[in-house]
């Protein structure tokens, strides 16, 4: 499960793949045909989408995260490979496994997932004290303790503001720049510790920190960037009659994803308005598979992550 959500205590590592049956209903049209899962996580998707193919079907997952390319090593299924890398590059790895414009399925499901959350050496969490890393890849990029080591107040702030939606952007960081000229910041919840003193409005039930946290985690593994180019290559890697599937979990990934379908339903957005074309000229692309789904409540008691989930689906025309 990837998962944006506001952090809950955990005992041990825990992981549960949200919209599971869903997804995976939504996705398997053909038994036989090839699949993309773009995120591998602990695989909780992947053994499902096996479950349903039938003995000539394929399933080619990707993760850029180490631990989930471990996790992976313990399927054993001729159907099965997985690449380690960035899901933005899935045309790449398709061409590779010579699955390009023959993907039968895309899932993607975007964020960070429970098991990296949970891990305090991950960096990620502002309620389990660690290193203050939230890279997804940790031997590749820069840290988030190296990002705010020399990003200066304005761009913090742009950051909190812009992928964390954060209302007092500008006030937490200047108290961030001002506590890192007496020491650096290299702990989560020193990090965590500074913006709560410094946050005037605490939401309920939120704390003052997941907002920045949230965005420092999305500028430093380039997220919204990687979403853009993994909806674009899932297009074109798709073969026509392919079904793409987008789990999502905060407004900023999902607006992308809505807007990503929208316009690829409509077709020529790119034109000015008033172009005269007839119907059957216009160039659209995908047809939108039902509405966007949420996980009921039976699945959000069991697993509160979920709650913020959305799913999309829509089926590749040409």
């Amino acid at each position: 499960m990837s998962s944006s959500a506001p952090e809950q205590p955990v005992r041990g590592f825990r992981h549960a793949s949200v919209l599971l049956d869903g997804a995976v209903d939504a996705l398997i049209h053909d038994p036989a045909g090839a699949y993309l899962d773009g995120t591998f996580g602990r695989g909780g998707h992947s053994r499902a989408i096996l479950e349903r193919l039938a003995p000539e079907g394929r399933l080619l997952a990707i993760d850029r995260d180490p631990q989930a390319i471990a996790e992976a090593a313990a399927i054993s299924d001729p159907r099965f490979a997985i690449e380690r890398g960035d899901f933005a590059r899935l045309g790449d790895f398709a061409r590779h496994h010579e699955l390009h414009g023959r993907l039968a399925g895309v899932l993607l499901d975007v964020g960070v997932s429970s098991p990296q959350l949970d891990d305090p050496e991950r960096g990620f969490s502002f309620l389990r004290d660690g290193p203050l890393d939230m890279r997804m890849d940790p031997t590749r990029g820069e840290s988030a303790a190296a990002w705010l080591a020399r990003a200066d107040e304005g761009e913090i702030a742009r950051v909190f503001k812009a992928y964390g939606e954060e209302r007092f952007a500008r006030r937490l960081a200047r108290a961030i720049v001002a506590r890192r000229g007496e020491r650096p910041f290299t702990r989560t919840a020193d990090l965590a510790e500074v913006i709560k003193a410094a946050h005037p409005a605490w939401e309920k039930g939120k704390h003052p920190a997941t907002r920045a946290f949230q965005a420092l985690r999305i500028q430093v593994n380039g997220e919204l960037e990687q979403l853009d180019a993994a909806l674009a290559a899932a297009l074109e890697a798709l073969s026509p009659g392919g079904h793409l599937v987008v789990i999502s979990f905060h407004s900023l990934e999902d607006r992308r994803v809505k807007r990503f379908i929208r316009d690829h339903v409509r077709g020529d957005t790119h034109l000015p308005r008033g172009v005269p074309l007839r119907d059957d000229q216009i160039q659209r692309r995908l047809e939108a598979l039902g509405k966007a789904r949420r996980p009921g409540a039976a699945e959000v008691e069991a697993n509160p992550r979920a709650r913020s989930a959305v799913m999309r689906a829509a089926r590749k025309r040409y």
